[in-house]
């Protein structure tokens, strides 16, 4: 008999954040230690000691990981993580076999989406669509629901949809990728261009928050953007619903209201089709690992 608790961990490029999560989505304890990318073995026993450790204080019943990368479709193996070394895979046996517990792998984004759809902004919505904007943008798609993986796995690697043919160079090999427009890193770079001596998108926020004219000037410019995306997407998969999180969403309303107009202004068909909400995420950087949980808790039913 399952008690219904469940380990979730979130692997970043630079922290990995790990809990204890019950059936309803609540945090029991959390632990958060640097992300271990020197090589695969430090990795792998950094993700075995913060889950062993919470397993042993908690009678939980799986694992739940969460990796910035491409996951398979069986959730099985990591094929390759920009951050971290991870190439190939095998991580879900990996882990299981050295905690004697079942393990689930998703991609980060694919369990920050599902969280939000089971316990926060998307709670109660059967079609979904989340759009984490942090240094680059990812996706997680939720139809009937159901967490989409399509036919490898990939689905929800909406950062790289073009959004400007011929557009800035893009690190994925393309060019004029959304993540290019709308993203941290992005925002960061308007600011540049714009005078500011920001070190990151948190300054950018702040001065923003201050009623700087040209921080405020930027927020219109990526917020613009990230309003053509979610457009296109919504054209696309039709949800009741766009959630945006991320890191950069802790900006709030100076990041969603120029998206909200700009979404509005693309939306096609919008004269005649009701307009889904765009939220801000309600779970904030716990996300990721409480839908690493719940994936792993669901996946024994």
């Amino acid at each position: 008999m399952t008690n219904g608790l469940a380990v979730g961990i979130d692997i970043g490029g630079t922290k990995m954040a790990a809990g204890v999560v019950d059936p309803e989505g609540k945090v029991l304890a959390r632990r958060e230690v640097p992300t271990p990318v020197s090589d695969r073995w430090s990795l792998l026993d950094a993700i075995i000691a913060i889950a062993r450790d919470l397993a042993a204080a908690h009678p939980v019943d799986a694992v739940g990981i969460g990796v910035a990368g491409l996951v398979d479709r069986a959730g099985e193996v990591v094929r390759i993580a920009a951050h971290l070394p991870l190439q190939d895979e095998p991580l879900r046996d990996e882990v299981a076999a050295a905690l004697e517990l079942p393990v689930v792998v998703d991609n980060d984004a694919n369990a920050g989406g599902w969280a939000e759809a089971r316990f926060g902004a998307a709670r109660g919505a059967e079609n979904a669509v989340f759009v984490a904007v942090g240094t680059g943008i990812g996706g997680a798609i939720i139809i009937d629901g159901g967490l989409r993986r399509g036919w490898q796995g990939a689905a929800g690697e909406i950062g790289h949809l073009i959004v400007e043919r011929d557009g800035r160079p893009c690190p994925c090999g393309s060019r004029g990728c959304w993540e290019q427009y709308g993203s941290g890193r992005a925002l960061v770079r308007a600011a540049t261009e714009a005078g500011l001596d920001v070190p990151h998108g948190a300054a950018v926020t702040a001065a923003a928050a201050a009623g700087d004219e040209r921080a405020l000037g930027v927020f219109g410019e990526i917020g613009g953007w990230v309003g053509v995306g979610i457009a296109g997407l919504v054209a696309v998969l039709d949800p009741e619903v766009v959630v945006v999180g991320g890191g950069v969403s802790a900006a709030g309303d100076l990041l969603l209201e120029p998206a909200r107009d700009s979404f509005r202004a693309h939306l096609t068909a919008r004269s005649s089709r009701p307009e889904p909400p765009v939220l801000r995420a309600a779970l904030g950087p716990d996300a990721g690992l409480i839908g690493a949980a719940d994936l792993a808790r669901v996946s024994l039913h």
